[in-house]
């Protein structure tokens, strides 16, 4: 087992890791931004290094800034989080060139899931069934009418290397195509530096599910069962729950099955999700994540699994611990996640915290790195916290989220706590009838 692991990351993950770290007796390296000098993992961790000024490009990206953290405390082992660098497959093979242990799968199978067209390719050749598209990148406008025409529309234009919304278009029309090709391009050479697209038939209403597999790494893989992420603003996710309202338990093992197969015959090591789009029964491959994912709170919840813990036990070359006949789902979990933000435009809203209370009691989980005094910097993502709530059944789990957000108290910023306040009060999230695109027809009144 490790004796000490160094931290990439910042924030409520961060801190997370570290709590997993003090439970298996682990030393823990937080590295952290002139900005996050007084972040909450810098104060518990075991110790801490400063990696460089606010900019994350010149911090929590800096792979030479990470490295040297490395060296300077001795960590044998990094464990990314989730964002900066989780997914970079160039991290990866510099952190195995300097012998430094990557909890996480490898930089192969990182690079094959990056490229959403060789991950598509791979999937499919594996069995897991995906979206009808583009037999790869299409170079020409004129060559994406071709085979949008083919298809029939609506489809939507991605970037290969996308993620986040970004490089992403949707075509209605053949008059609408030619504008998100060129537009779809533009932002992903901007985001990515990379303006290869591909084109995908679009899907009316589907949901989003994803499904959470776990490898060892030598061709054993487990399935924890799908989470519904389908409540999404601008393709960002902003409430997820475990068990999908849409899944029942035939298909949660038919499904599941297929992606353990999938990532068994590969190798894969870690954490790893496989993300669809859900619709008339039919699931469609969209990505996979090749990392911990934010909502994995509630695959914890309704497994009574530690995924952190396990990766760490993994990545150190230990057997893992989970059996797919034990991995039985009991309960119904939720997560919020609460943001930074001023409502109803969504406006970043750091600031100092003026006063802070936690929601508690039986079933609350708060994952959050926010205090009372603390200043929420300006230059991360404006995530503060995971509320995480578990109960019985998916009635009871929404009723203990109502009297846990009634708890909640943070003062000094704006948050998006209300905005859950009136997702509760809504009909289609009470009886779990909805789709990816039914958050942005709510918030526009239309719903």
């Amino acid at each position: 087992m490790f004796k000490k692991i160094l931290i990439a990351n910042r924030g409520e993950i961060a801190l997370r890791i570290v709590r997993a770290c003090k439970e298996m007796g682990i030393g823990s390296v937080a590295v952290h931004s002139t900005a996050d000098a007084d972040a909450m993992h810098v104060r518990m961790a075991d110790e801490s290094v400063c990696i460089g000024p606010p900019s994350g490009a010149k911090s929590y990206l800096s792979i030479p800034s990470i490295i040297s953290a490395c060296e300077i405390t001795g960590a044998e082992a990094v464990h990314p989080g989730y964002g900066f660098l989780s997914e970079n497959a160039q991290f990866v093979q510099v952190l195995e060139d300097h012998s430094i242990a990557f909890i996480g799968p490898t930089s192969d199978h990182i690079r094959t899931m990056g490229d959403k067209i060789t991950a598509k390719d791979t999937m499919k050749n594996l069995g897991v069934p995906c979206v009808p598209g583009s037999d790869g990148a299409v170079p020409t406008v004129e060559e994406a009418h071709e085979v949008a025409a083919e298809m029939g529309f609506p489809v939507i234009v991605k970037a290969t290397a996308g993620g986040g919304g970004r490089g992403m278009k949707l075509a209605r029309t053949a008059n609408d195509l030619s504008e998100a090709f060129s537009t779809a391009r533009s932002e992903a050479k901007g985001a990515f530096g990379n303006d290869e697209v591909y084109i995908e038939k679009y899907l009316t209403l589907p949901r989003h599910i994803e499904v959470q597999v776990f490898g060892d790494g030598k061709g054993q893989a487990v399935h924890l069962g799908e989470r519904d992420c389908s409540l999404q603003r601008r393709h960002q996710k902003v409430f997820e729950e475990a068990p999908s309202p849409a899944i029942d338990a035939e298909t949660r093992a038919r499904i599941g099955k297929t992606c353990a197969e999938a990532v068994a015959a590969i190798n894969y090591t870690g954490a790893g999700t496989i993300e669809f789009l859900f619709e008339n029964g039919e699931f469609y491959f969209i990505e996979m994540n090749t990392r911990l994912q934010v909502e994995h709170p509630v695959t914890e919840a309704v497994y009574g699994v530690d995924l952190v813990q396990e990766q760490i036990r993994v990545a150190a070359g230990l057997p893992m611990s989970l059996e797919q006949d034990k991995l039985i789902p009991k309960g119904h979990a939720i997560e919020c996640r609460i943001n930074a933000e001023k409502l109803p435009e969504f406006a970043p809203s750091p600031g100092t915290i003026e006063a802070y209370h936690a929601p508690g009691g039986l079933g609350v989980r708060m994952d959050s790195a926010i205090y009372q005094g603390y200043r929420i910097p300006p230059y991360y993502d404006s995530l503060i916290g995971k509320l995480i709530v578990e109960a019985p059944d998916r009635d009871q789990a929404l009723a203990r989220l109502r009297r846990a957000l009634d708890e909640f108290v943070v003062d000094g910023i704006h948050t998006t706590i209300p905005l859950f306040h009136e997702l509760l009060d809504a009909p289609a999230v009470q009886s779990g009838d909805y789709n990816i695109h039914w958050l942005e027809k709510f918030l526009a009144g239309e719903a």
